[in-house]
Order: C-alpha cells, then structure tokens, then sequence
C-alpha cells in the first residue's frame, strides 16, 4: 500500500478523512488488531464526527474477518471505550475519534486488556507496519459475530459512585457539550443528580456548527463563561468532542486552568489515600508539587500523554495523575482519564464547604503560581528552535528533558514542547507569585522562539 502514515502517532491514530485515515485503513486495521494483541472479543465505539460510521463499518468488517466478535456500544465517548472493556472483560477496544481536532479530522484510540492503551511502544507501530506494508492474513472461517449494546446506564450508575449524591447541593451548572458526544450522557445522569442544567451547544452535531469542541482555545470560552454570568450559575463545565476531558469556570465566567484542577483533586485522594502517589506532567509542576508535598504525597513525573500516563501509574501504583491539558487519570477507573469524574468530585467538594464559592476555593492557588496559559506557535524548525532555547539556558538554568524542555530558575520556570499531534511548538510559563514577571519573561521568550 502506498498511503501517507502520518496519522499513526505516538499514542494514537489521527488524520484527516479520507486523505490519511480512510474505510481501507480502517478495514486494515481490523485485520490485524486481533492478531497482534491476541483479541477474540473487542469493543468498538464511535464519537459523533460523520465520517465516525462509515470508519466504524470497516473496522468491524475487518476484526469480524479475522475472526474476532464485536460489542459496538454506538455513539459514545473514549472513557467509555475503557469501561466496557474492563466491565465487560473484553480483549481489546477501539474508539473512533479525533478528540478535539477540526471536522475533517478522524482516528483511533486503542487499548488492550484491562484498558491498556496501545501506543507506539505497545504496539502502534508494529500495527502501522501491517497495515501498510503487510500481505492480509487468510480470512478466518467462520467470521466474528458483531453485538449491539447500550451500557450508558451501567457507566453513568459507575460514574456517580464517585461522588456521595446525598451530599451534593442543588447547584445551577452550564453544561457546554460543544455539539459532542456529552450530551447524551449529561441527559442520562441529569435523572440522579440534584444539578439545574443550562444547556448550551447541548446537541450532538459533527458539523460542529459552534466551533471546534476544545476548550483550550481562548476563543471557545466565551459561550460558557457568558452563559455563567447571564445564567447567574455557580460553575460552569465544558468538554471537548469525545469528552474524555472536561474544563470548568468559576461563578464569574472564569476559566479555571486545569493545572490548578490538578493540585484540587491531588489533596482530595490524599487525604483518602495518606502518602499515596500523584503523577503529573512536565509543562506546569510547582503548584502540585508543593500541594502534594504539603498533604503527606509523593509526586512523580512522567511524560505528557495519556499513554505515558497511565503507564507511570500502573508501574507506581498511583491514585491520581493529571495533566495541565485537562486530562485526569483515577486509580479505581483502570488507571484511565475521564472527563465525568472530575468535575462531579469539584461540585461534591464544593458542596462541603460552607460560604465558599468555587473561585474562592482556588484563587489561593492560582494567586500563589501565576502561569501563562498554553501558548501555541507555528515553527517551521522546531528541533532547531528547542537546540537553541536550550542553548540560552543551558548556563542559566536547571534543564530537564523528559518533555520537550523544561528550565527551572529561582523565580520562574517554562517548558517548551513540540506537540504530540499538531504540527506546533507548546510553550508554558509559571512564576512563584509574581504576575508582572510572568509578563516580562513570556514575553522575552516568545522573542527567543520567533528569532
């Protein structure tokens, strides 16, 4: 086959349809998935871009080819994916997504056993080897059998068993869907929870007539955080295409980074879990740090990525992980990320502590680590640009390497990253309580960068 491979990536399957993700790759795909993970059983689910069916139809094609039986759970989300194939103890899953990337875009997200995600040091280029260089396997005789079911309840009854329903106040929450595949669920859980919902962009639409569903963008803020301060809501809560991540604002419309997040819910597990470990990624560090250390916890770095992620906390055994990218990882959901969870514990917290609202329960620590936000720039050389960074610091600086670049000073630190699917430079920049330095240097480094 002579097809363009970019869409394979590190952790993921991501192109754009059908130029570099197609129904032959799809088909091909399922033919030798089975072989390589040794899958008799796989759940497959798609999110709501419309090339997801025609995708969704190959792969199964090509799995049921192989041999092997299908569970498609329909129209879904990735964390869902990760619970049927523990909760229904299947050999593998297949989520046909793009996560938050534009309409013409589409992929895979892939795991083996007990959730394992498959990403190129498991798997994924050995797989992207087959399907583009290898001769197809002999149909196997009979083919797999394909099954649908619907387990949104028994996810949604698993979800709400984080959080102490009793508890909860009957908080006003704008709930921003971004036309993905929440709003379904969000309906669903809406019968158990004591929540007054403000539906924006609630309905499922792949044309995403609203914009891209990713909240990162400074631009696709505005919709939740108008809606918070017109609805006079206490919090707010949107989520990217296939929900895997969810990001919140405060009773004023502001947009709460996921960082700050990140130390929140570290202390909620440690105070469950005294001395337990907390896994974090490179890009911001210091207010985890210093939240970890403070409730009796161990920090450990890892890589960016959920595949780097779930891997550290499997090996470390640990009881949260989360990413300043909104992805946060839980102990008791195989390891995996969701985008549900967080946001009911938050609401579940929230509602313990009387007089407080939401910002007043973080402007502490954003006040503490200032940060500038992900800063993303165009490079037509980012290696060389990372060399050269790297070199300005080199005598400056504590420099670390497990992510992209990572310089470390008395005051402030950045990280400096190409991303792991855009064709970008990632900067972040923290200070240690000073917003007028975070100006400053962000600003010089920009003009590093761009020179």
């Amino acid at each position: 086959m002579s097809y363009c491979i970019d869409a394979f990536g590190e952790y993921d399957i991501r192109g754009i349809y059908p130029q570099t993700i197609n129904k032959e790759i799809a088909y091909r795909i399922g033919r030798f998935f089975p072989i390589l993970f040794k899958a008799k059983k796989v759940v497959i689910g798609n999110d709501i871009r419309l090339s997801g069916p025609a995708l969704k139809t190959a792969l199964m094609k090509g799995l049921t080819e192989s041999g092997c039986d299908v569970v498609d759970i329909g129209q879904c989300g990735t964390e869902m994916i990760y619970f049927a194939t523990v909760h229904l103890g299947l050999d593998g899953g297949i989520m046909v997504t793009a996560s938050h990337n534009p309409k013409e875009y589409n992929g895979m997200k892939l795991v083996s056993q007990n959730a394992q995600p498959i990403s190129r040091d498991t798997g994924l280029k050995k797989l992207k080897a087959q399907v583009f260089d290898a001769k197809l396997p002999t149909k196997t005789e009979p083919v797999g059998n394909v099954k649908k079911i619907d387990i949104t309840e028994e996810y949604v009854k698993y979800i709400l068993s984080y959080v102490d329903i009793k508890e909860i106040k009957p908080f006003k929450v704008v709930i921003n869907s971004g036309n993905g595949a929440a709003g379904p669920i969000l309906d669903v859980m809406e019968k158990y929870l004591p929540f007054e919902f403000v539906k924006i962009h609630h309905k499922p639409d792949g044309r995403f007539p609203n914009g891209v569903p990713n909240p990162l963008l400074v631009e696709n803020r505005d919709a939740t955080a108008n809606a918070v301060v017109a609805s006079q809501a206490d919090v707010g809560v949107a989520w990217d295409g296939d929900f895997d991540r969810c990001f919140m604002f405060d009773e004023n419309g502001n947009f709460i980074e996921s960082y700050y997040l990140v130390g929140f819910l570290a202390e909620f597990f440690l105070q469950k879990e005294p001395g337990g470990r907390i896994i974090y990624d490179p890009r911001l560090t210091w207010n985890t740090e210093e939240v970890v250390k403070k409730n009796g916890g161990i920090s450990i770095m890892s890589k960016s990525g959920h595949a780097f992620i779930k891997d550290t906390m499997r090996k470390e055994d640990a009881v949260y992980g989360g990413e300043m990218s909104a992805h946060h990882y839980f102990k008791d959901f195989s390891y995996c990320d969701s985008g549900m969870i967080p946001w009911l514990l938050v609401l579940n917290l929230l509602s313990k502590v009387k007089g407080k609202s939401f910002s007043d329960m973080m402007k502490e620590r954003i006040r503490r680590y200032p940060i500038s936000g992900e800063i993303n720039i165009k490079s037509a050389n980012p290696d060389e640009v990372l060399e050269r960074i790297e070199a300005e610091f080199r005598t400056k600086g504590n420099i670390t390497k497990i992510d992209g670049l990572s310089v470390e000073l008395e005051e402030w630190r950045f990280n400096l990253r190409k991303s792991n699917t855009e064709s970008l430079l990632r900067l972040n920049v923290e200070t240690r309580h000073n917003n007028a330095l975070l100006k400053h240097v962000t600003e010089d480094l920009l003009t590093l960068i761009s020179k």
